[in-house]
């Protein structure tokens, strides 16, 4: 019995294959031509025979694909454009190794070790600026008037300007009515602020975000004013996990269990009165060990225990920032291979397809709590109080 290598079997496979893709191509478009000779506006048209043309698949390269032609050269298939030579595939691969933290050069390398296709690093930009559109639209597209939670976050990256230096992403992400998370926008450049935020505020309000319940961020000064401007009726949630991050470092190691675990007390009581009741008991016993630090949460408590206003079913989704802070983490993974982002549109690519992949993952999920009829009946009431003359109240 005679062994066909498998070298040989794998080419032959291969050829199987893509002379089975040609001969549904050419297929399709003699159905084309065909469909396109009967319409009456083409009675004084007529075939003309074909012609020859080469096309990359991700089924093999085709280097003599029949393509149908008429007398008044009007017909064009719908197959491929008049000047591809791909049909998308490879286009396709390079935004998604691009996504996946490759640069320019490591992409074009690749895609000629792989596929024998000669791609520099400038066409690879280029194929990836075809993205650029996108961005802008998507930034710009109109936004819900409703969200019962804005969650608000900065990451630092590394940016390549004159010189390489350290710039904030600000990230805005909603949870709608529904209690589905989406991220609203993201804008780039400069370091973290108040005003900062206070423009990312004013652009959401412009895309359409009027009426918003909670709004959950770290304590960064200026950050609650600037959120109150844009909406004076929403409640202010501070970060509970970013306030015991930066305490803990101040703590002697000898006292730092107990001083976390009589932190939890207070944010894990049972509701506002029996945490106040913990915030005093906590208060008596480190005052003077720690004054600054109990002092900063004295200070803060109104915002850090604001959770209690809102059901028990969302506790956990709203006491901290932690949603929007593990997109941060995922793209900031993608992000470590590159060392530094070349400049502002490099940023802006990656940033967006990483942004677009989440909101697609998480587009149809429920936060948990949120589904609740109970929940949605209190947050339902709460919108209705505070914004009485919104169209979007409903009778209940």
């Amino acid at each position: 019995m005679t062994m066909i290598p498998e070298n040989q079997l794998t080419n032959l496979f291969e050829n199987l294959v893509t002379q089975f893709v040609k001969e549904n191509l050419e297929s399709i478009m003699r159905a084309e031509i065909k469909h396109f000779m009967e319409d009456p506006e083409n009675e004084h048209n007529s075939r003309n025979g074909y012609y020859k043309r080469t096309l990359h698949t991700k089924y093999g390269y085709i280097s003599d694909l029949e393509v149908p032609r008429d007398r008044q050269g009007s017909f064009q298939t719908h197959v491929f454009e008049p000047y591809q030579r791909r049909d998308g595939w490879l286009e396709e691969a390079v935004i998604q190794m691009y996504k996946s933290g490759m640069g320019t050069r490591d992409v074009a390398r690749f895609i000629e070790s792989m596929f024998g296709s000669h791609y520099s690093p400038t066409t690879v930009s280029n194929i990836t600026a075809t993205v650029l559109e996108d961005i802008q639209n998507w930034q710009e597209r109109p936004l819900q008037k409703r969200y019962s939670v804005i969650y608000l976050d900065g990451l630092y990256v590394k940016l390549k300007r004159s010189t390489v230096s350290g710039e904030v992403i600000y990230f805005a992400m909603g949870i709608d009515e529904e209690g589905r998370r989406q991220i609203l926008g993201f804008y780039i450049g400069g370091q973290e602020s108040s005003n900062g935020w206070r423009d990312v505020l004013k652009d959401l309000y412009n895309r359409g975000v009027h009426e918003v319940l909670l709004g959950v961020f770290d304590g960064l000064p200026g950050l609650d004013e600037a959120f109150k401007e844009a909406y004076p009726q929403a409640d202010v949630q501070h970060c509970i996990v970013h306030k015991v991050r930066s305490t803990f470092p101040k703590i002697r190691v000898q006292d730092k269990t107990d001083f976390i675990n009589d932190l939890k007390t207070i944010y894990n009581a049972l509701d506002d009165v029996c945490a106040l009741a913990a915030f005093d008991t906590f208060k008596d016993k480190w005052v003077k060990r720690y004054p600054k630090e109990v002092k900063s949460w004295e200070d803060q408590l109104s915002t850090l225990l604001t959770f209690y206003q809102y059901p028990e079913e969302i506790k956990d989704a709203i006491y901290t920032s932690n949603p929007i802070e593990r997109m941060n983490k995922e793209i900031r993974k993608r992000l470590k291979p590159m060392n530094s982002l070349t400049n502002m549109d490099a940023a802006e690519k990656i940033v967006y397809l990483d942004v677009i992949a989440y909101n697609e993952r998480f587009e149809s999920r429920v936060i948990r709590g949120f589904a609740d009829p109970k929940v949605k009946q209190d947050l339902s009431e709460k919108f209705a109080k505070r914004y009485p003359d919104s169209d979007n109240n409903t009778d209940n």
